[in-house]
């Protein structure tokens, strides 16, 4: 497991201004209920190629989202077991606390902000 949670802006890296969380089995839970707005919650993985991808487009795409928040599948089993992770990336919708469940799209902008906006016209529900 890891405990080494981050927040920050990578406005350095890339011309958009979207921060990214680094979340663990430890704090993915108090954090997710304690951020307002809109978070993109990705599960990914070291030896995935698409997740490999994502962590370096989605940030620059300018997704309809506050903040994109990375969990590392394979150092936090418990947040994988909960959101019943069986892909990788794995991509859920949480804004203020409340849970909207998975999107599933392709990676670019459009389909992912199309995907954001249908998952946010559902029912809350509570996070996993």
């Amino acid at each position: 497991m890891n405990a080494d949670s981050k927040c920050r802006s990578f406005d350095s890296v890339s011309p958009s201004i979207v921060v990214e969380c680094e979340l663990t089995d430890f704090d993915a839970d108090q954090r997710l209920l304690a951020m307002s707005g809109v978070s993109l919650v990705i599960f990914t993985g070291v030896g995935c190629s698409s997740c490999r991808w994502a962590r370096v487009q989605l940030p620059a795409l300018g997704l309809a989202v506050d903040r994109l928040c990375w969990i590392d599948a394979g150092n936090n089993g418990g947040a994988v077991a909960r959101y019943q992770v069986f892909h990788l990336p794995a991509l859920f919708v949480v804004r203020d606390g409340e849970f909207f469940g998975a999107v599933q799209a392709r990676l670019t902008r459009t389909e992912l902000n199309a995907a954001v906006g249908l998952a946010l016209s559902r029912e809350p529900e509570e996070l996993p």
